[in-house]
């Protein structure tokens, strides 16, 4: 009689513990998969990084990592949803807590995107000379949240992307070739001809100063003391600062060589006297 009764007790339970194995095999199968998937999706995306080297791989790894933990996430209410569990409250309170954090962290978030921004569309590269957010330097490294710049002095400066992002961004090591606008003002009485030839003869002898595109040597403008001279040579990127303060010096050497008049703000004081 008991052997009949534990009998009719496994069979009353065997459906349960057969539907909980069952579950627990598929949730397994789920986690199995979706680990593969996630791993398999990340590895994709950080190769295709790799194939392209206009693109920074910072910004593939970081997608990569993205979808891989997104790609968890779901898994991870697949399995809960194996076991009866209502992932319905739990979806908001991801979503909420999302928002909550997002609030919080809108600057981070925004430096964030910045970030995606510059490393997809590279108005930069590092060792590039740059122009932004109101700081001038060389470009040491770029990451998702911030762009770090080494000016002449070796100051370290860090800036958040979305004050970059935000603004005008002057690239000087785009082009190969670079144009050095510099002016000088000579007096009225002197000719402008043996001007230009004065300029001319320095920058022909200035070892980096390209000969192809020529050098601009024009009149500008009158002002009111001076006549103004555009002066306008060209050089490969590497030199622009050797020749934008190293040919003001040789010019006013050459100027003065030739006995040619720099004239400088002159105030005439007139003093009358009163019967």
């Amino acid at each position: 009689m008991e052997e009949l009764i534990e009998e009719v007790n496994i069979n009353q339970y065997l459906p349960d513990i057969i539907a909980g194995a069952t579950n627990v095999l598929f949730a397994i199968c789920i986690l199995l998969i979706g680990l593969f998937v996630a791993g398999k999706a990340s590895k994709i995306i950080n190769t295709a990084g790799e194939k392209y080297d206009n693109l920074d791989n910072t910004l593939f790894r970081f997608l990569g990592s993205l979808a891989k933990y997104i790609i968890l996430a779901f898994v991870a209410i697949a399995v809960l949803n194996r076991f009866g569990v209502q992932t319905a409250s739990i979806v908001a309170l991801l979503g909420a807590a999302g928002l909550a954090v997002g609030l919080a962290l809108q600057g981070t978030l925004s430096n964030l995107a910045a970030g995606v921004m510059l490393l997809l569309f590279r108005p930069y590269k590092v060792g590039d000379f740059i122009d932004a957010a109101d700081r001038f330097g060389n470009v040491e490294e770029i990451d998702l949240f911030t762009t770090i710049l080494k000016t002449f002095d070796n100051k370290h400066i860090i800036i958040p992307n979305s004050q970059i992002w935000g603004s005008q961004i002057v690239n000087h090591s785009h082009h190969n070739v670079r144009g050095v606008d510099m002016h000088y003002g000579v007096a009225y009485k002197e000719d402008t001809e043996a001007v230009r030839k004065v300029i001319d003869m320095v920058l022909n002898n200035h070892p980096h100063i390209l000969k192809d595109p020529a050098p601009f040597v024009e009149v500008e403008a009158l002002n009111d003391s001076s006549v103004d001279f555009l002066v306008r040579p060209f050089c490969k990127g590497e030199h622009y600062f050797d020749i934008l303060y190293s040919v003001p010096e040789q010019v006013k050497k050459a100027l003065d060589a030739e006995g040619i008049e720099i004239p400088f703000p002159h105030r005439k004081l007139i003093i009358e006297k009163e019967a």
